[in-house]
Parts: structure tokens; C-alpha cells; sequence
């Protein structure tokens, strides 16, 4: 049973694609290897590195003397995994991963779809005493939270490297569902955010103007950190109005 699928630089139909069964490899790089997958760049290796099928996730080798590998989750608003060169079985747990090879000024990508991961029962056990607290508590009702949304939507649009949008891009992107909405009251509401996440702009963000991209930043990579936000939580951007605070 295959379990991890290779799409090659390219790819436009499905019996280009490489499939490989847990417990099996594949090599990647400039020269050609029986069964294999070859990446003709004059920047690549000639034996880049190798892929691992391992049930429901994969490893990767990286055989470069000298550059540098990473894979990232497109489906992660940024999330990625460094693997340094000679690093050896390196575990990538992303159930769609695209690998991005840097060669001669280019950067080369093919993805890695591996299977959709399991996860354990939500439901609580009865044990006895307190409850956890929640270690985030958000009100998706209110406009705060609207606020978070419209700060985490450029990456969680696909655009990992997206800067944080302006007070002004806030302000028009928030009046399809807050026809009311101001620069104060979105200042109002991302220092509101900042207090009750606990955030702290970096000392980098001296001046006030910087004070609140230091805010807005550090709001947008907590809040993708930790899932707070989500891209099927970017619906409360669009019309009927919140309610609430702000």
C-alpha cells in the first residue's frame, strides 16, 4: 500500500507522479537513477537527498555538502521545517509539504503528500478535581476577534511571507461586517488583543508608529503559532455586522 506521494516540478497529470510504500525511499537530484526522481538544474546535486515513506508521515535526507533544505506547509501560513545539509532522516509530519531546494539563484519546489493523520478521541475523561484552564480564551462573536482575522488573512491566504496589514487596510477590509469601523476603534482593538494574549512588541519597536507593527506582528505569529485563528474563520470578516466589543 502506497502511504507518501512524490509531485514532481511541473507536474500536470496524475501518472507523473511517484508513489512510494512505507518502508521504501526515493532519490532526488540532477542525475538520472532508476526510479527515481530527476531535477534538471545544473544548481542541484547530482544526488540531492532521499525521501522515506514511514506509514503516515516521511522523512527526508539531505545529502548537499553545503545548502540549506526546507519544507513547508502551504496549508500552515508560513509554517516550515529547516533540514541542514548532511542531515540525515529528518521527520515531516505535514500531510501536504512542498520541498524547496535553492539552486544557482533559483528555488526549486516539488511537494509531498503523505496520508491525512490521525487523531485521538476529543472526548474528555471524567477525572476528578479542577478543570484545565484554557490556555487562550477568545470570543469569535466579538470584533476583536474580527480584528485577529483580518490581520492573519494575507498569510492564511496562502501568502506565507505577507507583511501585516496597515490600520488603513484593516479599517477597509472590517467594513463589509462593521460598516462603523475607524482607525481608533481598530487601534482600540489591537491594543485589547495585545493585553489580553499577552503580547509584547519586541524592543525593536521603539517608536510609536513601530509600537503598533510591533503589536500587530507579534499578534499575527502567536495567533498562527497556536491556530487561533483558522482560514474557515475568515467568514466572519463578511457581512451580518458582530455585535459586541470595540
Amino acid at each position: 500500500m502506497y502511504s507518501v506521494i512524490v509531485v514532481p516540478p511541473a507536474c500536470a497529470r496524475p501518472d507523473g507522479r511517484i508513489e512510494i510504500a512505507s518502508g521504501e525511499s526515493l532519490t532526488f537530484g540532477r542525475q538520472e537513477t532508476p526510479g527515481g526522481l530527476t531535477i534538471t538544474h545544473e544548481g542541484v546535486p547530482r544526488i540531492a537527498g532521499e525521501i522515506s515513506a514511514q506509514r503516515d508521515f516521511w522523512l527526508l535526507t539531505n545529502r548537499s555538502t553545503g545548502q540549506t533544505y526546507v519544507v513547508e506547509n502551504p496549508e500552515g501560513a508560513g509554517e516550515h521545517i529547516k533540514v541542514a545539509p548532511g542531515r540525515v532522516d529528518a521527520p515531516v509530519a505535514f500531510e501536504f509539504s512542498r520541498v524547496v531546494l535553492p539552486a544557482a539563484g533559483d528555488l526549486l519546489t516539488f511537494d509531498v503528500w503523505a496520508p491525512r493523520q490521525n487523531f485521538a478521541s476529543a472526548e474528555a475523561r471524567e477525572l476528578p478535581g479542577s478543570t484545565t484552564a484554557p490556555a487562550f480564551t477568545l470570543d469569535r462573536t466579538k470584533r476583536y476577534f474580527a480584528v485577529l482575522a483580518a490581520l492573519c488573512e494575507p498569510r492564511l491566504r496562502g501568502e506565507p511571507h505577507a507583511p501585516t496589514p496597515a490600520v488603513d487596510q484593516l479599517v477597509q477590509r472590517l467594513r463589509p461586517a462593521w460598516p462603523t469601523v475607524s482607525r481608533s476603534a481598530v487601534y482600540w482593538n489591537i491594543d485589547y488583543l495585545a493585553l489580553k494574549l499577552r503580547v509584547r512588541p519586541g524592543p525593536e519597536a521603539a517608536g510609536p508608529g513601530r509600537r503598533a507593527n510591533g503589536k500587530k506582528d507579534s499578534l499575527v505569529s502567536l495567533a498562527l503559532r497556536f491556530d487561533l485563528v483558522r482560514e474557515d474563520d475568515l467568514i466572519l470578516l463578511n457581512p451580518p455586522a458582530y455585535e459586541g466589543c470595540g
